[in-house]
């Protein structure tokens, strides 16, 4: 099982957050601009245990030896069924310098960037430290 499927389903945030890179970047499925930085990102993750229930990887797409892996998941987020995929890029020490996720169908993204938006201003204040 890849550590970041691990931490994910372990629900650690502290794992997770030490799997990213420090110029980590994470291109979310429901906002235009890519947010950088292990803290923000870290904060987001945090923020996606919080709003998907029911969350399961069901398939695991990559070279154990490579440096792009791909986890296909299943959740629920405000009562939609979500399926999406996270597409991880790891650097020269194996963290997460790239980590983009997709979601469909497009009434669960709506629900997501709805759940995701009431989390935001938590997310900032974790992402600052506070």
């Amino acid at each position: 099982m890849h550590p970041f499927r691990k931490a994910v389903e372990d629900r650690d945030p502290d794992a997770l957050e030490a799997l990213l890179a420090e110029d980590v970047v994470f291109t979310s499925p429901v906002a235009f601009t890519p947010y950088a930085g292990r803290a923000m990102t870290a904060a987001i993750l945090r923020g996606v245990l919080r709003v998907f229930e029911d969350f399961t990887y069901v398939r695991e797409i990559g070279n154990p030896d490579g440096r792009d892996h791909a986890l296909v998941f299943t959740a629920t987020v405000g009562g939609k069924q979500i399926q999406g995929c996270d597409f991880l890029h790891f650097d020269e020490e194996g963290k997460v310098d790239d980590l983009t996720v997709m979601v469909r169908p497009l009434s669960a993204a709506r629900a997501l960037a709805d759940a995701m938006g009431a989390q935001f201003d938590r997310i900032a204040r974790e992402a600052a430290g506070g």
